[in-house]
């Protein structure tokens, strides 16, 4: 072993007493009690995500319209048009999950939803119209896309795990679209409006 590495390791900082102590007597500093009403099951975790992205979809549907009003670019606009009726169907799709589960189609403040549509909200007060607001329509709109693929991939695989093949078929379907929706938003990024942006 070289010298250095040998400094390195004598010069690494070491975990306080206390802390060593914590980890030795296998205590949890940073344990978070559950709420009341929190899942057991995996299944009750499902059916709590499912209400969660419920109301996400709800919301997108209010906020869209603004969107495509403040895009300059026509092909940006009618895409962001497009996954407007989209969305709509993904509503439905949901409505359908619910029943056959038979459970309440009901929704639950989705707080990383609301985080994205407030930071797109800010996007159009810092951009001037034209490309860059464009461009920044176009950013907050991933940011909203990835979300929901990551969602509807776990919530695929929650399916799938715990027997609902009929639902995961169902949520296939939407987290096909919203990858697809990704794939647009990317094209006329790249092939219009960064390149007028840049400009």
């Amino acid at each position: 072993m070289k010298n250095s590495e040998k400094q390195g390791q004598t010069n690494a900082a070491k975990p306080k007493a206390s802390q060593t102590k914590d980890i030795k007597n296998n205590a949890k500093v940073n344990f978070v009690e559950p709420s009341p009403d929190a899942a057991a099951e995996l299944k009750d975790l499902f059916i709590d995500s499912l209400k969660d992205i419920y109301w996400a979809e709800n919301a997108l549907v209010g906020a869209l319209p603004k969107m495509a009003d403040n895009a300059s670019s026509a092909g940006l606009s009618g895409a962001i048009l497009e996954h407007i009726s989209i969305t709509q169907n993904q509503v439905s799709r949901l409505e359908q999950v619910f029943d056959l589960l038979g459970e309440k189609a009901e929704g639950k403040k989705c707080e990383a939803m609301a985080g994205l549509l407030k930071e797109g909200d800010s996007i159009l007060l810092e951009t001037t119209p034209g490309a860059v607001r464009d461009a920044g329509i176009i950013a907050a709109s991933q940011k909203i896309e990835h979300y929901e693929i990551a969602t509807y991939g776990t919530l695929v695989a929650f399916a799938k795990t715990i027997g609902e093949n009929d639902v995961a078929k169902l949520l296939t379907q939407t987290l096909a679209e919203e990858k697809e929706a990704d794939c647009l938003l990317n094209d006329v990024a790249l092939n219009l409006v960064n390149i007028v942006a840049a400009e």
